[in-house]
């Protein structure tokens, strides 16, 4: 399931359009855009997709950027490209009428399913390294599925528009939340994680997800750009903890929500070195005391605690606060 990009049509001026169409039209550019449609690429994927020298290729690419087409993002020493969603009136129509079935666009599908099949490999080698460490953190709390139905049901149906999850790794909350999201993104520091989530999330059809590498202390991104923030079990790894909320409390948009999943206090002090863990769980007024001095109000708090006769031992608890202005709302209707 692909994700569907939300668009308010403006007028175009007409210069602009024409400066559209002239960088569109070139054989390779047009080729470029068309795989672009279905997710970003990296200039080494499309030098191999295309056939054609890194040099071609990025002389390709710097004129679609300067044409507002595409827009160009660093993952340590790589660089991937993604269409621009501010030319996307007119630029969607011009690719959804493009024969795919035929060549050279049917060839270049072919190549581009080579190139994930590859990337996926790799992160399937990566991931199979960290896996007996995950499998044994798995095993000490409630199960993954009983987290993401509660993930759901404190969310409730509202709708989506735009979404981010902080400290993505391996894209799991991106692959629950993403189809319902109008917009998606996905954060991390490590890009050898975002490989990972990448080739998930294209398994899943769902390629057009935003990956961004990045500080969760020092998001790239504006004051108020998403209307659901989410921590997934994140805050345990950090040294600043609360810095991190505040920094994800700043993108959280007029009417938006933070949803914030980690770990009740536990005594586990062996996590702290097969998992690399820097706290040791969070209490439910520790959390929502930070979330309350970022600006957030109106928390609301769930625990999926062990039963009495699990082998689990530690207590995964949702925090789930809204902005202020609307917790502050809410308390005068109740009033």
């Amino acid at each position: 399931m692909s994700i569907e990009r939300a668009f308010v049509t403006q007028p175009v001026p007409f210069a602009d359009a024409l400066g559209v169409l002239r960088a569109a039209a070139e054989e390779s550019r047009l080729r470029i855009l068309a795989l672009l449609s279905e997710g970003e690429l990296s200039v080494s994927d499309l030098t191999d997709i295309l056939g054609q020298s890194q040099p071609r290729i990025s002389r390709h690419l710097k004129l679609l950027v300067e044409a507002g087409l595409i827009e160009r993002h660093r993952e340590g020493a790589w660089a991937f490209f993604r269409l621009c969603e501010g030319r996307a009136g007119l630029v969607d129509p011009l690719i959804a009428g493009l024969d795919r079935q035929a060549p050279p666009l049917s060839e270049d599908q072919a190549r581009r399913e080579a190139v994930r099949a590859q990337r996926a490999d790799a992160a399937q080698s990566f991931f199979a390294r960290l896996a007996p460490k995950w499998d044994q953190l798995r095993s000490l709390h409630v199960p993954e599925t009983a987290v993401e139905a509660a993930v759901l049901d404190v969310l409730g149906p509202r709708p989506v528009h735009s979404l981010i999850d902080l400290g993505t790794g391996t894209g799991r909350m991106l692959a629950l939340l993403a189809p319902r999201a109008g917009r998606a993104t996905g954060l991390d520091s490590s890009h050898a994680m975002l490989s990972v989530a990448r080739a998930n999330l294209e398994r899943l059809g769902l390629a057009r997800v935003d990956l961004r590498q990045g500080d969760i202390h020092a998001p790239p991104f504006g004051r108020g750009s998403f209307d659901l923030v989410v921590v997934h079990q994140v805050l345990h790894y950090l040294d600043d903890p609360a810095r991190a909320l505040r920094e994800a409390a700043r993108l959280v948009a007029p009417g938006g929500r933070l949803l914030v999943v980690d770990f009740a206090p536990h005594e586990l002090e062996f996590l702290r070195e097969s998992q690399a863990h820097r706290r040791l769980g969070f209490a439910a007024e520790q959390v929502a005391g930070w979330l309350a001095d970022a600006g957030l109000g109106a928390v609301e708090t769930r625990d999926l605690a062990p039963t009495a006769q699990a082998e689990h031992q530690l207590t995964v608890t949702l925090w789930l606060a809204a902005e202020a202005l609307v917790a502050a709302g809410a308390e005068r209707a109740v009033a």
